[in-house]
């Protein structure tokens, strides 16, 4: 890999693969286009988490196909000091999910940012789609300081890839939120204890950016704003393309 060049990295064999073994397609609307996002940083923020979201993994695209910023997605700092892994993490363009480092990427490097808002807790789902983001308002207000795009992005097939064991008390969900690190077992294809993931067809689907205004102090009233308008943008995302991706049946929930 090399130590300069985070956009060559980004070419990963093994993700190249990954996106063939989940069938994995991409939809956006005709908003987020060339030249659309060219004149500002653009927050990229996906939901759920899942066990692991290998939708994100396509990572020359979020860096090349909307405007030329390399964009940096986040991941727990905890990962970021593992021996081994945070090496390789950190050649990708990685950089830890904390407001000063996304905010120092947005402003001082003029760069994109690639977010799992609903961070650990998307992990756990019921049979509808449960988006643990009504909380999550830290990111609305550091791309109105850095007045960048925030642009919603929806996994179809995240919460499919692997079974998470929950146990009926709700303990290892709440120690996996706290620590910020998943400390629950699961089972992959075949049923494979810790296996690789469920060959599940994984649709990465794009809504309308929410251009937020430059402000160095937003106001609650500022925040609330944009982030009800993410908040809807999710909601008609899911609800735009779910009957397609085969789950009529399903619903989006706010928590």
């Amino acid at each position: 890999m090399s130590k300069t060049d985070i956009k060559d990295n980004q070419y990963l064999y093994t993700e190249r693969h990954t996106q063939k073994y989940l069938s994995m397609q991409f939809v956006w609307p005709e908003s987020i286009q060339r030249p659309a996002l060219n004149d500002q940083p653009v927050i990229f923020a996906a939901i759920p988490h899942g066990l692991s979201p290998l939708g994100i993994t396509a990572y020359p695209m979020w860096s090349k196909l909307f405007n030329d910023k390399l964009c940096h997605w986040t991941c727990a700092p905890v990962v970021l000091k593992l021996p081994l892994i945070s090496s390789f993490m950190k050649a990708i363009g990685y950089i830890p999910a904390k407001a000063k480092n996304i905010t120092d990427t947005l402003i001082k490097k003029e760069e994109n940012v690639g977010i799992i808002l609903d961070g650990i807790a998307g992990m756990f789902q019921a049979h509808d789609e449960v988006a643990h983001v009504k909380r999550r308002k830290g990111i609305i207000k550091i791309a109105l300081r850095a007045g960048a795009a925030v642009v919603p992005v929806y996994g179809f097939g995240h919460t499919s890839l692997w079974k998470i064991v929950v146990d009926p008390f709700g303990f290892l969900e709440w120690l996996s939120t706290k620590s910020d690190v998943s400390v629950t077992p699961f089972f992959g294809r075949f049923n494979w204890f810790l296996g690789p993931p469920k060959r599940v067809a994984v649709c990465v689907c794009m809504g309308d950016a929410i251009k937020c205004p430059k402000i160095e102090e937003p106001t609650q009233q500022d925040i609330d704003k944009y982030h009800g308008l993410l908040l809807k943008g999710y909601d008609q995302l899911f609800e735009q393309h779910k009957v397609a991706y085969g789950w009529g049946d399903k619903k989006l929930q706010f928590v």
